[in-house]
């Protein structure tokens, strides 16, 4: 303590500052406060360290960091990918370069779900109905047509359940009863029962058409996942894992962790963690989800030395993966009681929600198509004030605005809140979306090429005696914030902390650009600042975008 008037302490701090420090300028005291105003030169400083850096704010992985896996996707084959996946897509995709952007290893992966009673209900309909059409005969994508032989099958499978249900009622069956029974008699769903069995015992021909279809679904994911510009370092197939976790609980029941009930099934008891008792095998040796999970997780650990594992999965799998960390944990896994569920809520456009069986779903590739037709009509004008600019360079434009629209829609958006889509908004180039922060971009890089053809080149580094405006040093702040903001984003598992980091930086740009001139700058010192300030902000608008996995382009 000083024992002194706050005054004369303040007094004595900022003296002490100004004389043995570059950082301060000069100083005042107000009723005990010390304000101290920064240096020019600190400010010039920052910005040179800024400028220094292609990837300033963002870490880098050494041999030493810690490997985080992260699982996102999971389709299931008899569907193609719909907007849900969409929004499942791009958050496993952002998290990933976050996750990256903050020193870690990362390993994408993905788990398709290949097998079960619903792959066989699309097999049994391609089989009746399908006189061997194929993606090439038809026209379709692959993932598509077997798409529409799901819900063939479920057209026909309700029909009967309505004809049988009928019948059962006329011979003095309560409703309820009735339509129970008709589910279970159908005929189309006990042939799909009679196919699983075969695909279980491994029927050759079961097992032929299950991978030809397979196949087709497989070339048609890839399309969608190109367009949309995510891809994976390894994918499982739940058809393999689900072996590898029938033997880790077989294991687990030999080591006492887990008992087999009467019936033959084989439980986990969970009540000492305050939850209640989990299948692992039913009574005829067949897995389910949680044993799949289990053998995946094995697989998985095999293969690479994870440090953490990440699922991006829907909110509706919270109990599920609760459970699996438990279970994870006492089979012995070092990340299980520490794995992350990137629990996300549900997307929904305004006309309401989706129904897949009923052949309703949000398809992802007209999604996709929609966008970027519709990204082509909005930018229309703009684009064509643009000279030499070629159909094709159009068309790549409206792809980059387009995609950034959707993406950068979903990704500002709470990962956790479920959330409305609304296509029309989403591609305005004013308010906070993904064309406005692109057309910022495009705007900069207009501007350093307008200064590059005067002859102007940009300095790799600015003399400290440069001079800076309170609006310049703002934008310096910003600027050094986004350091903390890939931080934040990566502790949080946030990407949408990145996108709004990305906006606020967009509108306090937008705003210096409205009140102060870069190329008609009054002095040549005061444009090579703001020239270089430009760049440095298109160059972090860039990365921050990256991070979400959306596209800037050069000019708009």
């Amino acid at each position: 303590m000083s024992k002194k008037k706050p005054e004369d302490t303040a007094k004595e701090i900022g003296d002490y500052l100004v004389e043995n420090t570059d950082s301060v300028a000069k100083y005042n005291v107000v009723k005990g406060f010390l304000n101290l105003s920064i240096a020019s030169s600190a400010w010039i400083g920052l910005l040179n360290t800024i400028h220094a850096d292609e990837h300033f704010g963002e870490k880098t992985a050494t041999d030493v960091s810690p490997l985080v896996m992260i699982e996102y996707s999971s389709p299931n084959t008899n569907k193609p990918l719909h907007l849900g996946h969409v929004r499942n897509n791009l958050l496993g995709w952002s998290l990933a370069q976050i996750m990256a952007a903050n020193g870690n290893k990362v390993v994408k992966t993905n788990i398709v779900n290949d097998r079960g009673i619903h792959i066989c209900k699309s097999m049994l309909a391609w089989q009746k109905w399908g006189n061997g059409e194929t993606p090439e005969t038809s026209g379709k994508k692959g993932d598509h047509l077997i798409g529409d032989y799901y819900v063939a099958f479920d057209k026909h499978y309700r029909e009967e359940v309505k004809s049988l249900k009928n019948q059962y009622m006329s011979e003095g069956m309560d409703e309820e009863t009735a339509e129970k029974r008709a589910k279970d008699d159908a005929p189309l769903i006990k042939e799909a029962h009679e196919m699983l069995v075969k695909w279980e015992q491994g029927d050759k021909e079961v097992r032929s058409l299950w991978e030809k279809m397979n196949s087709w679904v497989y070339a048609g994911f890839d399309e969608t996942y190109h367009a949309l510009g995510v891809s994976f370092d390894k994918i499982y197939y739940e058809s393999e894992t689900y072996l590898e976790g029938k033997a880790k609980v077989e294991e687990g029941l030999e080591r006492g962790l887990f008992f087999r009930k009467e019936d033959n099934s084989v439980w986990a008891d969970l009540t000492n963690d305050g939850l209640d008792q989990k299948l692992l095998l039913r009574s005829d040796g067949t897995s389910v989800y949680m044993t799949q999970d289990i053998g995946t997780a094995q697989m998985r650990f095999k293969d690479y030395p994870i440090d953490k594992m990440i699922y991006v999965v829907g909110n509706e799998q919270n109990y599920h993966f609760q459970v699996l960390s438990i279970l994870l944990d006492r089979l012995g896994f070092k990340w299980g009681k520490e794995l992350v569920h990137f629990s996300y809520g549900m997307v929904e456009l305004p006309n309401g929600k989706m129904k897949s069986r009923e052949g309703t779903v949000v398809d992802a590739d007209d999604l996709i198509a929609t966008m970027i037709t519709d990204a082509r009509q909005m930018s229309e004008d703009k684009v064509n004030k643009l000279t030499d600019i070629s159909e094709e360079e159009k068309n790549e434009i409206a792809r980059i605005v387009g995609m950034g629209a959707l993406k950068y829609f979903i990704l500002k958006v709470d990962a956790r809140k479920n959330m409305l889509f609304n296509p029309e908004e989403s591609i305005d180039f004013n308010g906070n979306t993904g064309p406005f922060i692109q057309y910022t971009h495009a705007r900069i890089r207009s501007i350093l090429r307008k200064a590059e053809a005067e002859g102007f080149i940009i300095p790799q580094t600015l003399e400290t005696d440069m001079p800076v405006n309170a609006k310049e040093t703002d934008l310096i702040q910003k600027l050094n914030e986004y350091g903390a903001a890939v931080e934040q984003a990566g502790q949080n598992y946030s990407p949408s902390g990145i996108a709004n980091y990305c906006y606020e930086l967009t509108k306090q740009f937008n705003q210096f650009y409205h009140d102060f001139s870069i190329l008609n700058a009054d002095s040549k010192e005061e444009k090579t600042v703001r020239l270089v300030l430009a760049a440095n902000v298109a160059k972090v608008i860039k990365n921050g975008m990256r991070l979400l996995g959306i596209e800037v382009p050069e000019r708009m």
